[in-house]
């Protein structure tokens, strides 16, 4: 049995990456925040915690949930599409207090490439583009980013992914027959959830501690070709798009990835 690894968000991407960890011999602590899904995580090996982050503090057992772990993937979306006014920021320093009384060396926090703003040049973003988010989620993010970056109490790796995808999860579903949609002529950024996964897997077994890495497939054509051609071979309905205002947009780079991980992506969007 290898190292045991607390996965905080076992939900759509946290779930599978528990079952890919088992299998490869790793003990998982999975948190979720609804009662029936415990019954779930106990079905596929990974010991089961009710925990829910808020602006006040943890509820659950969060102590024995970090208790023995080498590393913790915190994998939590903000919520505030559903919640515009949460305070993201408190509910992670109430996390990172309870990881600095733990015995936990590392934490690999899933971050977002959306805390770099959309430029009309499509700027090609590397790890060295200082984030710039104007949104209050992407400026949260940056600010969650540099608490764990800056924290000298444990290792930290920032893995920022692009538009998370799979084949039921798909954004042109919901973009397909939508009227007016912004940015035509700006570049894609996606990443299948098979990739999400390996690359976090690579991550834990080589142990790339204390590194930022951004993560979209390299493959970078403008939306309005991208979606519409989707659209057209899944049959569904095509998105029009407003070409009266010039797109903003970005590229990025994970060049450094690639190099770093020796990793090759294995799902093109």
């Amino acid at each position: 049995m290898k190292a045991q690894i607390s996965v905080i968000g076992c939900g759509w991407l946290g779930l599978p990456l528990a079952k890919a960890l088992i299998t490869d011999g790793f003990k998982i602590h999975g948190s979720t925040t609804s009662v029936e899904k415990l019954k779930t995580l106990n079905q596929f090996e990974i010991e089961p915690f009710l925990l829910t982050l808020n602006e006040n503090g943890i509820s659950g057992d969060y102590a024995q949930f970090l208790s023995g772990s080498e590393t913790i993937i915190v994998n939590i979306p903000p919520g505030l599409r559903r919640d515009p006014d949460k305070n993201h920021v408190a509910e992670l320093k109430h996390l990172i207090h309870a990881i600095e009384e733990s015995t936990l060396k590392n934490v690999l926090y899933i971050s977002s490439t959306s805390v770099f703003q959309n430029e009309e040049n499509f700027k090609t973003i590397t790890e060295n583009t200082k984030p710039n988010a104007k949104s209050n989620s992407g400026q949260q993010l940056i600010e969650i980013e540099n608490m764990f970056i800056n924290n000298p109490n444990f290792n930290t790796t920032i893995l920022r992914f692009g538009g998370l995808f799979d084949a039921q999860r798909h954004p042109s579903k919901m973009l397909s027959g939508r009227e007016n949609v912004s940015n035509p002529e700006a570049p894609i950024n996606l990443i299948h959830k098979t990739d999400c996964i390996a690359i976090i897997h690579k991550i834990i077994e080589i142990k790339s501690w204390n590194n930022i890495i951004n993560a979209a497939y390299p493959k970078h054509t403008n939306k309005e070709q991208y979606y519409k051609t989707y659209c057209k071979q899944h049959n569904l309905p095509l998105p029009n798009y407003n070409t009266s205002a010039k797109s903003k947009g970005k590229i990025i780079d994970s060049s450094k990835l690639v190099q770093l991980l020796d990793y090759t992506f294995k799902v093109e969007p």
